[in-house]
C-alpha cells in the first residue's frame, strides 16, 4: 500500500466513512457534566458485527460514569433512574446533516429486595440469577422513530407509531448484573474465586461468565441488549496529553511512562444490537449518544419495592445534559464557552463549530493534518459513521484485527464507496466505526501528522506506521469479548492494578 493510498484510507476513514476521535477521551469533557457522574459519557462505539448464526448487526455501545474505583461498596456505581441514556442512529444522507432517524432510549429502575438490613447491595454471595443481590436494576428498552409519530398523527391514528417499547423490566431479562466486588461475586474472576483477577475475554457465549450471560436480554424485532458494569475499554496516556508532554515521557526520561490513565477502573456500559433489517437497507450510519435528566423531579417516600411500570415514567419531561460522538470532541477542540452548550445540542448544529474544526488549538503542536479539511470531516456532524455494505469488523484477538486499523494493514471492502481509486478498500476500524480495542490515540496522531514520520511516495504504510506506539501504551488491561456484549469483564475490587505497563520500545 503506497502513500497515496495511506492518504486515501486516512480520508475514507476519518472523512467520508467515519468518524470518532482526534487523540482520545479523558472522560472529564464539558465543565457541567463533570459534575454528574452517572450521566457523564466516557466513550461512544459502533461498528458491524455478526453471530455464530450469520446475523448481522449494528453493534452501538455507550459508557458512563467515569473512573469507577473497583471495590469500594457495590451500590457506588450505578445507573441513574431519573437519567435517560440514549443511542441515536442517522441513515445515509441523515449522517451527512446530523438528522436522527432512530433513536433507542434506556430508562432505569432501583429496587431494594429487603429494605429491614443495612445491607444495601448484597446480603452473600451472589448467584448467577440474582440471588443475595439486595440492590437490583432493572430497565427499559423504547425504540423511537423519528417522523413517525407526526405522520400517524396526519392519517389520524390514534396509536403513536414512533414508539415503541422493545423490552420492559424483569419479565423481558432486562436486568443489570452485580458490580464486581469481588467475594461476594466470585463467578466475575478467575478459576470462579473472589480474590483472583477478573476473566479475561472469551470467543463463544457459552464462555461468558454467568454473571454477564445472565444480563443479556433478547428484545423483541430481534435486537439484544446488556447493561452494567464493564471494564474501562479505553486505553492511552492521557496524563501526558494534560501535561501538555506529546513526547509522552520520552524527552523527560519520566520513570512513570508507559501510563495507561484508565488502567485499573471500570465504568457501567450499554451495549445494543441492532438488527440490520431494522436499518432498512441504510449503506451509511451515524451514531451519537447523549443523556438527559428530567426537568422536574417528584421524590416520593415509598418504603417498598419499586416496579419499573409504576415509578419510572412519573417524573416531568427530559433536559438533555451530555452527548458524545466522537472522543476528544468537546474537551479538545472546543473552547470552553462552547463546551456545554455542544452537550446540551444536537449534530445538526454541529455546523456552527465548523471553523473552530478546521483551525484548532491543538495543531500548534504539529504540521496539522495529512489531508486538508480532515477534522470538519470527522467532527461536522459529530457523529461516528460505518460503512454498512462491508462485512463484518475483526475484533480484538480475531486473525487480521490491528489496533492501529488501516495502518496496520486492518481493510475491509466497502460495496458503496472507492473514493481513491483502490477497489474499494476501506478501514477496518477506526475510524470506520469504533471498535473495542482501537487505538485511536496512535491511529489520529498519525493521520494527523503528528508523529514526525514522512512516507516516501513508494512506501508501504503499513511497513511505515505499523510499528508506531505514541503514548507507548498499546493495550488495554484486560482483553475483550469476542462476543456481545464485547466489552470487558469489569475488574474485580480485590485483585486489580492501576495503570498496567504496556511493553516499552
Amino acid at each position: 500500500m503506497k502513500t497515496k493510498t495511506l492518504l486515501a484510507a486516512a480520508a475514507v476513514g476519518l472523512a467520508a466513512v467515519a468518524q470518532n476521535s482526534a487523540l482520545a477521551s479523558s472522560h472529564m469533557d464539558a465543565p457541567l457534566i463533570t459534575f454528574d457522574d452517572a450521566a457523564n459519557t466516557t466513550d461512544v462505539y459502533a461498528f458491524l458485527s455478526e453471530d455464530s448464526k450469520g446475523q448481522l448487526y449494528l453493534t452501538t455501545a455507550l459508557s458512563v460514569f467515569p473512573f469507577e474505583e473497583p471495590g469500594i461498596g457495590p451500590n457506588a456505581y450505578r445507573f441513574d433512574d431519573r437519567v435517560r441514556y440514549s443511542i441515536h442512529v442517522a441513515l445515509d444522507e441523515n449522517a451527512t446533516n446530523g438528522k436522527t432517524n432512530l433513536t433507542y432510549n434506556f430508562d432505569f429502575s432501583t429496587q431494594y429486595d429487603n429494605q429491614n438490613t443495612i445491607l444495601q447491595a448484597f446480603q452473600g454471595v451472589v448467584s448467577p440469577g440474582g440471588g443475595n443481590q439486595n440492590l437490583q436494576q432493572t430497565y427499559r428498552v423504547t425504540k423511537v422513530t423519528s417522523g413517525e409519530r407526526s405522520r400517524k398523527r396526519r392519517e389520524g391514528r390514534r396509536r403513536e407509531g414512533g414508539v415503541e417499547v422493545l423490552g420492559s423490566g424483569i419479565r423481558d431479562g432486562l436486568i443489570v448484573p452485580p458490580n464486581n466486588q469481588g467475594l461476594l461475586t466470585p463467578l466475575y474472576n478467575t478459576n470462579d474465586d473472589g480474590d483472583m483477577r477478573a476473566k479475561e475475554g472469551v470467543s463463544s457465549i457459552d464462555a461468558l461468565d454467568p454473571y454477564t450471560k445472565s444480563g443479556i436480554a433478547e428484545l423483541k424485532k430481534g435486537y439484544i441488549a446488556f447493561a452494567g458494569q464493564r471494564d474501562d475499554g479505553f486505553y492511552a496516556d492521557i496524563q501526558s496529553i494534560f501535561d501538555l508532554d506529546l513526547s509522552f515521557g520520552r524527552n523527560t526520561g519520566t520513570p512513570t511512562k508507559p501510563f495507561d490513565s484508565q488502567g485499573g477502573f471500570n465504568v457501567h456500559t450499554i451495549v445494543l444490537n441492532i438488527p440490520i433489517e431494522e436499518l432498512k437497507g441504510a449503506k451509511i450510519a451515524g451514531v451519537y449518544a447523549t443523556t438527559s435528566r428530567r426537568k422536574f423531579e417528584n421524590f416520593k417516600r415509598n418504603d417498598g419495592p419499586k416496579s419499573f411500570e409504576t415509578f419510572g415514567p412519573q417524573f416531568g419531561a427530559f433536559d438533555q445534559v451530555g452527548r458524545q460522538g466522537n472522543p476528544l470532541f468537546v474537551e479538545a477542540l472546543l473552547p470552553i464557552n462552547k463546551k456545554d452548550a455542544y452537550n446540551q445540542g444536537s449534530p445538526k448544529g454541529d455546523f456552527e463549530l465548523a471553523e473552530i474544526a478546521a483551525n484548532p488549538e491543538l495543531a500548534g503542536f504539529g504540521p496539522g493534518p495529512l489531508i486538508p479539511g480532515l477534522l470538519e470531516q470527522i467532527y461536522i456532524p459529530d457523529l461516528i459513521k460505518v460503512d454498512l455494505t462491508t462485512g463484518p469488523a475483526k475484533l480484538a484477538g480475531e486473525d487480521g484485527f490491528n489496533r492501529l486499523g488501516v495502518f496496520g494493514g486492518d481493510i475491509l471492502k466497502s460495496e458503496v464507496q472507492d473514493p481513491f481509486g483502490n477497489g474499494g478498500f476501506i478501514p477496518g476500524g477506526w475510524p470506520n466505526g469504533r471498535r473495542f480495542g482501537d487505538d485511536v490515540v496512535d491511529i489520529a496522531v498519525i493521520a494527523l501528522g503528528l508523529t514526525g514520520i514522512t512516507p516516501g511516495p513508494n512506501d508501504d504504510i503499513t511497513q511505515v506506521f505499523s510499528g508506531v506506539n505514541v503514548d507507548r501504551v498499546d493495550r488495554n488491561d484486560i482483553t475483550y469479548n469476542d462476543v456481545f456484549p464485547y466489552a470487558a469483564t469489569p475488574l474485580n475490587g480485590r485483585n486489580h492494578g492501576h495503570h498496567d505497563e504496556s511493553d516499552d520500545e
